[in-house]
């Protein structure tokens, strides 16, 4: 994944240790690290989920074919446009550690975490945390609120992945090498502030991935 418009890169690549991420298991996606020592991953996925959107462009285009070639084309056009759109964002889902931050990125959207911030490193699945106003994941930081958390904002594309409690507000996050990106964040994360209590990428507590 290239560096995102308008970002510099980090001064210096974080050097390697022994609790580095270990190369990902053969045909799964494999996260990078770039020039700059940034580490980046994409989201997972869901065949489902684009699946659903194929589905409703079929239904509209069938249901409303009449309107084609009439001077109400624009709606099932517009229904097309937008889904095209829904769809476009959900695949610019992606995740990016440098020296400083956990970015999570998506087109019109996005947030980011300080590292020395960072509190609790864990599994989490949308379905355990009861998040109400899933309408809220569409927006620009996914804002939704949970019984459980209180507010938290969610950039992922599957409901299982990986919670990080840092600041005020936690992120939901869903990058495709669960168990990497863990690691890879807790390695960076314990260069500012030591051991974490919950630290599912510590080697000294790891947590196999729950199968959710």
């Amino acid at each position: 994944m290239p560096p995102w418009p308008g970002e510099g890169s980090a001064t210096e690549p974080v050097p390697a240790t022994n609790d580095h991420p270990r190369a990902a298991p053969a045909g799964a996606a494999r996260p990078s690290l770039d020039s700059a020592g940034r580490y980046h991953d994409r989201g997972r996925f869901s065949a489902l989920v684009l699946g659903v959107y194929g589905f409703l462009a079929i239904v509209i285009v069938v249901a409303l074919r009449d309107e084609f070639g009439t001077s109400s084309a624009w709606v099932p056009i517009a229904l097309l446009v937008a889904i095209a759109f829904l769809v476009v964002r959900y695949l610019s889902t992606g995740y990016r550690i440098d020296d400083e931050y956990l970015r999570a990125r998506r087109i019109l959207g996005g947030q980011k975490l300080r590292l020395d911030q960072v509190r609790r490193i864990e599994y989490a699945a949308l379905r355990d945390l009861s998040p109400t106003g899933f309408f809220g994941s569409w927006g620009w930081r996914g804002r939704m609120w949970s019984p459980v958390l209180g507010r938290f904002d969610a950039v992922y594309t599957e409901p299982a992945g990986l919670l990080v409690t840092a600041g005020d507000i936690p992120l939901f996050i869903s990058p495709r090498d669960l168990p990497g990106f863990a690691r890879e964040l807790s390695r960076r994360v314990r260069s500012y502030t030591g051991r974490l209590t919950v630290d599912v990428g510590d080697p000294t507590q790891v947590e196999p991935v729950p199968a959710f």
